[in-house]
């Protein structure tokens, strides 16, 4: 998190260590080959390696071509050959194919079954095989990433649990760089697991570490969160900034594809034009108009970086961005008309001094202005609308049995099938279950809608380990295992105060919470970590408190950065909200390693020898990925409270479609307007579509089930219809 706190900046961790890091052992790596070498890679980690290094650092150290890891014959010009990839067994046995020698470089360590697998094809000794230990990537300031996808999918449906010790691994790591952890927080099960292989490999028990290394004096504790401790917010559509930019268009690694004009300078004739279009918009908070051709598309790196306009906007609710560009495009013309009106060859000279960073902050502005235009359209389309209402409903408890139908809708109109089967695990996970009968029918008609190939994909998330797609009630033969997952998302909603009335006398108060980011409604997993780091926040506002305390006072100095924030508390675990907790599924970690080494003063004059307001970092870790909106509120939570920033590591950013499509055999690649594949409608969608808002207008006071009921029926007779007689 950006502070304008002196005190916060010395307990920033520059994460860029760890890209460079990275970066050296990719080239250490491939200096132990010799020579011109055949780079052959898995196109799974092609992102995160574009995150770490340059294509032209790896052709300064011999890389002669680069192919995709893939079925087929390879043409290489050079003796030598170098597979990176991830040690996946479909990986081993296209290169177990191979019938040159080559070096096998396994990402992150290597593993005894590609050995087994390479022995077995009678290969083994022809490769030469070694580990590129590629652990976290610096996706921005304060988040840093394994980018590892599909680990939803690993842990709660394969029941693969590798990545937990490669999570440790890169834990480890951070300590290793900046001291180990004092204190261990978490909640679920295989958050347990992870904080017990951290601390049985920690510095404090392991023989082979650093006697030296004491307690890290930057970071003050580590908080793990399993992902299945909070389903629900990745399953809600992300109102921020970046958050829909992901949601509607895709972000892969950081990294959008775009039309190429909007990331081409344009001309100077363009430029004026587009000057003049920018500047006299006639709405304050309307967008500003940018012409956006369709045409060929292109990858661009969304970093802070480069863009500085891009930090003010990533963060803010999307009915925000309008004006906030409408600010910064008047600001611009300003300082042009200004600039231009220069006498004086002193300040001519000042004026061109100040022309690139200028031109450089219309381009950003010209390129968010053109992104954001390209996701208005698509936030206005009747599914997204009526998804976002039915999400409002359901987290509300708002007739359930409506919202139901509503989904039953959502289908005969042909929406996607992600968005559909997303609102009905938000519905089963916020209602303790759907009604058996309902189910089963929704369940059918999503089937024949979309296709049986999905079948898999509902069995697992109706499994034991997930266990989100619910009968209410649960059958007697139910597991107790089962049964004791059912999510009390009903008692979390008062207790976490997870819900801020939408109402115009509470938008103050939802501007001022972290449930800004979902437009009135608190993301559990963000509650939870201010359990730990923010106490006060999840029971009220306190930078409410704060704001009213200096108004009292007479405090005007707008600079000054103590502002609207308060003193970050001492981390005492989960004192205070045991009980919410303890509701729950998933274990409770609280773990402070003993460390024999250190020693605390007592006495007196034991608080000489400390600051009264250390400023300290904490570190949060979410196993199972997260959403750039759950960012987005830990960034406001670092931001009120002085003393103390919050760094964010996980294993992947997914969107609610992403990890539908995670969690499924099939994984649908992005498009905008969907965020997914796009159905194409077909006879009976669009039939369904206008008979069922027919019926609704002839028969009003028909129930929804008999309205369906009566549409199907129509179906068979109708002339759209290519099977009716």
């Amino acid at each position: 998190m950006t502070s304008n706190s002196s005190s916060n900046a010395d307990a920033s961790i520059d994460v860029n260590i760890l890209k460079e890091i990275a970066k050296k052992d990719l080239v250490d790596a491939l200096n132990s080959v010799n020579g011109a070498k055949t780079l052959v890679l898995d196109a799974s980690l092609a992102g995160p390696l574009g995150l770490v290094t340059e294509v032209s650092l790896l052709k300064h150290h011999g890389v002669d071509k680069m192919f995709w890891l893939e079925p087929g014959p390879l043409t290489s010009s050079t003796n030598n050959i170098v597979y990176i990839c991830r040690p996946r067994i479909k990986y081993i046995k296209i290169i177990a194919v191979s019938e040159t020698q080559l070096s096998l470089l396994l990402v992150p360590r290597k593993s005894t079954l590609v050995s087994q697998i390479l022995e077995e094809e009678g290969v083994l000794g022809d490769v030469t095989i070694s580990s590129y230990n590629l652990q976290f990537i610096p996706i921005a300031e304060d988040v840093i990433s394994l980018e590892h996808e599909n680990t939803l999918r690993e842990l709660w449906v394969d029941g693969d649990e590798t990545i937990i010790f490669d999570s440790a691994q890169a834990l480890l790591t951070i300590q290793r760089l900046f001291g180990h952890f004092p204190q261990v927080i978490g909640k679920g099960d295989y958050a347990q697991r992870l904080a017990t292989l951290l601390t049985r490999q920690g510095p404090a028990n392991s023989t082979n570490s650093d006697p030296h290394l004491s307690p890290s004096s930057k970071i003050d504790s580590v908080i793990i969160l399993d992902r299945k401790v909070d389903l629900i917010t990745p399953l809600l559509t992300q109102l921020t900034y970046e958050g829909l930019v992901d949601e509607l268009i895709g972000i892969k690694n950081s990294h959008v594809e775009l039309p190429l004009s909007l990331l081409t300078p344009p001309t100077a004739t363009n430029a004026n034009n587009t000057s003049a279009s920018i500047s006299t918009s006639p709405s304050g908070s309307a967008i500003p108009v940018v012409a956006v051709k369709k045409d060929t598309k292109k990858k661009h790196h969304l970093t802070t970086t480069t863009d500085p306009l891009f930090a003010e906007l990533r963060d803010l609710n999307f009915s925000l961005v309008g004006k906030k560009l409408n600010k910064v495009a008047r600001r611009l013309d300003e300082d042009y008309k200004t600039n231009l009106q220069t006498k004086t060859v002193a300040q001519l000279r000042d004026f061109v001094g100040k022309l690139g960073g200028l031109q450089t902050e219309h381009q950003a502005l010209r390129l968010q202005t053109g992104l954001s235009e390209i996701i208005v359209p698509l936030t206005r389309t009747e599914v997204f609308n009526k998804s976002l209402e039915i999400q409002q409903n359901l987290l509300a408890s708002y007739e359930v049995t409506t919202q139901l139908n509503a989904i039953e809708d959502l289908i005969a109109q042909g929406a996607d099938m992600q968005v559909v089967l997303r609102l009905l695990c938000l519905a089963s996970l916020t209602a303790g279950g759907v009604k058996a009968k309902n189910l089963e029918n929704i369940k059918r008609e999503i089937l024949q809608a979309y296709g049986y190939e999905y079948l898999p994909l509902l069995l697992s998330l109706a499994a034991p380990s997930l266990a989100v797609l619910l009968p209410n009630p649960l059958p007697p033969s139910t597991p107790s295992s089962v049964a004791a997952q059912k999510y009390p998302f009903t008692s979390l909603r008062k207790s976490l105060r997870l819900l801020i009335d939408d109402s115009p006398e509470a938008l103050d108060e939802v501007e001022n919470d972290i449930s800004f980011v979902y437009s009135g409604y608190a993301p559990i997993s963000i509650r939870l970590i201010q359990c730990v780091a923010q106490k006060g926040g999840v029971i009220s506002n306190p930078a409410e408190k704060a704001n009213a305390s200096n108004g009292a006072n007479n405090v005007e100095d707008e600079n000054k950065p103590s502002l609207g924030k308060v003193q970050a508390h001492p981390i005492v675990g989960w004192k205070g909200f045991e009980d919410v907790v303890s509701l729950i599924p998933g274990k409770t970690v609280e773990i402070v390693p003993k460390n024999e080494n250190t020693v605390k003063p007592s006495g007196p004059l034991a608080t000489l020898g400390t600051p009264r307001e250390a400023s300290t970092t904490m570190v949060v870790f979410f196993l199972g990925g997260c959403t750039y909106t759950e960012i987005a509120a830990l960034r406001w939570v670092g931001r009120q409270n002085r003393g103390k920033r919050l760094y964010t590591c996980d294993h992947d950013i997914f969107t609610d479609l992403s990890m539908i499509n995670c969690i499924g055999l099939k994984a649908h690649s992005k498009s905008a307007g969907s965020g997914g594949a796009k159905k194409k409608l077909s006879a009976f969608n669009k039939f369904m579509q206008s008979e069922m808002a027919r019926l609704k207008e002839v028969e009003p006071d028909m129930e929804h089930k008999e309205r369906f009921k009566l549409a199907t029926t129509n179906w068979k007779t109708s002339k759209e219809n290519p099977k009716a007689s």
